[in-house]
């Protein structure tokens, strides 16, 4: 919002008028729609400010292989914005906010998924359910109503470029992935030597679109849609706790067989089920069932926690939930 609006805000219509900002100035403002964007997405705002994926991400809590996973996800969600982009690079409703050399993420994330997977890349990657409703979404807008693509793609590569390298860093420092660059590609843009003026640029294209009121109001809702699709995952995270729990007790998955002088502890996938770390009898869970004496028999909730995360497909959703959660990020740090 300029600053000369911004000074303006409080007064009363005939103060506004003597502020010398003319009424009908001033409303052709806030219906730019970068404006309309900012005003009308603050709830979302609000909701990816306080996800604890988001906090867990800037503080370096995120492993690798769900990294690996995370970048599987913006995979799948950029082959499908970019499929549209291109599609619909000659309309004009988006025409001017086709920027393929500077902005397309796709090249960038295939070297990612070769660095982290390796040659055969392809044949691991696999989208959730979560990003899969994204991105028919996405495939739906791009052929149908070209005009919301543009929620989509100014949610996305404004909030790539906004806080893209903030979120690089991390992941380097968290996972020492190399400082060149490697497996970090995707928050590089190479060709863009400016991101502030780069994303002024864009807004100003974006305000110049020939778009009435209400197909700006469509794209302000559009917009929300996205950050409701980024949410669902987070609701799919929920769903899939009460899953692991009915699973693990089908399962009868055991976490710690016998205390020490009674056998050696199980291992699942070559690892001990225990941290490994210290007397096992100081384990909280062990300490209050041996003062219960009622060990025999019960299992311990860490041990099941490990296995849970051993799972592919679940460990795929945690890796799609941060990686949204990464750009929720970025389009909040805008």
């Amino acid at each position: 919002m300029s600053a000369e609006l911004e000074t303006s805000e409080g007064l009363d219509e005939p103060e506004k008028k003597i502020s010398g900002v003319p009424e009908k100035e001033n409303h052709t403002r806030m219906a730019d729609l970068s404006e309309l964007l900012k005003e009308g997405t603050k709830e979302s705002h609000d909701r990816a400010e306080n996800t604890q994926f988001v906090k867990d991400f800037l503080k370096g809590n995120i492993r690798k292989e769900l990294f690996k996973l995370a970048t599987t996800a913006l995979y799948f969600t950029y082959s499908a914005l970019e499929e549209e982009i291109d599609r619909n690079k000659d309309h004009p409703a988006f025409a001017p906010l086709y920027f393929p050399t500077e902005l397309h993420r796709k090249k960038a994330l295939i070297r990612d998924m070769e660095y982290l997977y390796g040659e055969h890349w392809e044949e691991q990657a696999q989208c959730s359910e979560a990003t899969r409703k994204y991105v028919e979404r996405i495939h739906e807008v791009g052929q149908n109503e070209p005009e919301l693509l543009v929620a989509h793609a100014y949610t996305r590569y404004m909030g790539d470029l906004s806080g893209g390298q903030v979120l690089k860093k991390v992941a380097q420092r968290a996972l020492k992935l190399p400082s060149t660059g490697e497996g970090t590609q995707f928050y590089l843009f190479e060709n863009v030597d400016n991101a502030q003026q780069f994303k002024q640029l864009y807004r100003a294209r974006m305000n110049a679109l020939d778009l009435n009121l209400e197909t700006k109001e469509k794209i302000v809702e559009e917009a929300n849609k996205a950050f409701e699709f980024n949410m669902q995952v987070f609701n799919e995270l929920d769903q899939a706790g009460s899953l692991l729990a009915k699973e693990t007790l089908e399962d009868g998955l055991p976490a710690h067989d016998r205390l020490p002088g009674h056998g050696r502890l199980p291992t699942q996938d070559g690892l001990p089920v225990h941290d490994g770390k210290g007397d096992l009898r100081k384990c909280p869970y062990y300490a209050a069932q041996l003062d219960k004496g009622a060990l025999e028999g019960s299992s311990c909730p860490f041990g099941a926690a490990l296995a849970v995360l051993r799972r592919p497909g679940l460990q795929f959703l945690l890796a799609a939930s941060v990686a949204l959660a990464a750009g929720l990020l970025a389009w909040y740090s805008m």
